[in-house]
């Protein structure tokens, strides 16, 4: 089984829920291949049973077409197809501020003197 790590906008979450039946499917976006789809492409994907709460929670922070980070196994679905699972959903924002910040810091620092309280 092969595992993926993709950066795509975020469409929407849907939850189904009765009985003993608990299903997360998640909607994104991609380009589209001019072919087939001449505006944005969607794509949907189906949550790993393990990891539904926790996908779920991460969801309900994320805007439309914000960009997210995905992590998904592909299974061999029906006529050899790739089913994507998703294991792991986060803002693809989040990733990128820490870093921009954490080099931001020094520099910032080191240029600007320590002010000392006048008496």
């Amino acid at each position: 089984m092969a595992r993926t790590t993709m950066d795509l906008a975020f469409i929407s979450a849907e939850r189904v829920q009765f009985d003993n039946v608990d299903l997360i499917k998640l909607y994104f976006g991609d380009e589209p291949d001019g072919e087939k789809d001449l505006g944005i492409s969607l794509l949907s994907m189906q949550v790993s049973e393990e990891v539904r709460d926790e996908v779920w929670a991460a969801c309900k922070g994320l805007d439309v077409l914000e960009t997210v980070r995905v992590t998904a196994e592909i299974e061999r679905g029906s006529k050899n197809a790739g089913k994507f699972i998703v294991l792991h959903v986060e803002s693809a924002k989040a990733q990128a501020k820490p870093a921009a910040t954490a080099a931001a810091s020094p520099a910032a620092s080191a240029a600007k003197p320590t002010e000392q309280p006048k008496p």
